[in-house]
């Protein structure tokens, strides 16, 4: 069982209201066909890549030292790729939250599940590790649709 947290009147605030506006926003956006929402993340990243220009320094910077072998142009593609997956991100995070079952069902898929029932099938406990990607919202979400099961994180600094 899950303790939900109990909603604050404080989140109402003034100070809020630009946050509120956000997510309706996503919600709003979330509403469109898959490929209308792909199109409008990747637009965004570019948008996001054109205004973040220390961050895309940096991101160009870490692909220099990761792929030294690769070219300049071939860097600058996939800074703008990077930025892409991060506009995607954010718009895979609003369907995580606002999805029915049946539409993540629909664009999402899961590989692997009998591994986990053999070892629920053995009656042994299972720890899954996975990765923070952008898309962590995402999977996590159609992973509690085939299992129940908890997320932990470090607090946050």
């Amino acid at each position: 069982m899950t303790n939900l947290p109990k909603f604050s009147t404080a989140l109402l605030h003034p100070r809020y209201w630009l946050t509120w506006l956000g997510i309706g926003v996503l919600w709003l956006v979330v509403q469109l066909p898959y490929p209308v929402i792909y199109r409008l993340g990747c637009g965004l990243g570019k948008l996001a890549l054109r205004f973040m220009k220390r961050r895309a320094k940096i991101v160009h910077r870490n692909l220099e030292l990761c792929f030294p072998e690769m070219s300049e142009q071939e860097r600058r593609k996939m800074v703008v790729k990077n930025f892409e997956s991060v506009g995607m991100g954010l718009m895979e995070t609003g369907m995580a939250w606002f999805w029915p079952d049946r539409r993540i069902a629909r664009w999402t898929e899961v590989i692997g599940m009998e591994h986990i029932r053999d070892v629920q099938a053995q009656k042994r406990g299972i720890l899954l590790v996975g990765i923070h990607f952008l898309t962590l919202e995402l999977g996590a979400r159609q992973f509690g649709m085939q299992e129940p099961g908890i997320g932990v994180l470090p607090p946050e600094r």
